[in-house]
């Protein structure tokens, strides 16, 4: 017998388990899709990709800080769809949400991630949902509400942030409770402990972050409604809305998005409905 036979035959089979195994890899992870021109005029009409955030919440910017040190939903998949685009990041920071979403309105900013609202969606355009996020209530122990189906009662006062979905759902739920608005999350978290709101009711990822700041708080059981977060750029952009679908789903599947809410350290979250 030759005797090169047997290399030669653990050569073919070599080749032939790595051929398999290419081919395997090929069907289980897919590759990012190159991002076409018009979509990246669209989404980056300056060159530089502005992400709009605000400070307290995890699906935006869970504090300030130097930008390599920043973290927040928002935060993370911003730079990594200006990663894609071959455009600079730029983290835009603007005092509360309502604020940050006028920006994207006006053009003066290009992405940002919130609560895609029936409402919202007349002025600004989203993708799909990345993922759902449950809305609660923070007290303190001694606070009148025991139970978030408790919230609506005569003499409670619950604090809402100004110009966001909760003030205006509650507003319209409420028969009994009164609403206070209030411009930060600091300022309501201060207002809260002072015993000046017998409640504070928004996102379960910022209500948890809040808790940790205000001594005694805590998040009640249950939800009076859910948010849908998903990406949202300027209306009028359709190229880059037709890739910003392509984004959203593959930062879903490939990991992106679990790694940014683990490193923001969202709570709350339910799956996308």
């Amino acid at each position: 017998m030759d005797q090169d036979t047997f290399p030669d035959r653990r050569r073919r089979l070599l080749a032939a388990v790595i051929l398999a195994a290419a081919t395997f890899a090929g069907c289980v992870s897919k590759p990012m899709q190159a991002v076409p021109g018009p979509a990246r005029t669209s989404l980056a009409p300056t060159g530089t990709l502005r992400i709009a955030v605000y400070p307290g919440s995890p699906t935006s910017l869970v504090e300030q800080a130097p930008p390599e040190a920043m973290r927040g939903v928002s935060v993370d998949l911003g730079r990594s769809l200006a990663g894609r685009l071959g455009v600079r990041g730029q983290i835009s920071v603007y005092p509360r949400q309502a604020e940050a979403l006028a920006a994207l309105q006006r053009g003066d900013a290009d992405f940002m991630i919130t609560n895609a609202t029936a409402e919202r969606a007349r002025v600004v355009d989203f993708a799909q949902p990345l993922v759902d996020l449950e809305l609660g209530v923070l007290v303190l122990p001694s606070a009148r509400v025991s139970a978030v189906e408790r919230l609506d009662q005569a003499g409670v006062t619950v604090g809402v942030s100004q110009g966001s979905s909760s003030e205006r759902v509650l507003g319209e739920r409420f028969k009994q409770s009164k609403l206070r608005t209030f411009s930060t999350l600091d300022a309501a978290r201060a207002s809260l402990v002072a015993g000046e709101i017998d409640a504070f009711a928004t996102n379960k990822g910022i209500l948890f972050e809040m808790a940790e700041r205000a001594p005694g708080a805590h998040v009640l059981d249950g939800r009076w409604g859910s948010e849908h977060l998903a990406p949202a750029i300027p209306k009028g952009r359709e190229a880059g809305l037709a890739y910003l679908r392509v984004f959203t789903e593959e930062v879903r599947a490939n990991g992106e998005l679990g790694r940014a809410v683990q490193r923001a350290g969202l709570r709350g979250t339910i799956p996308a409905q």
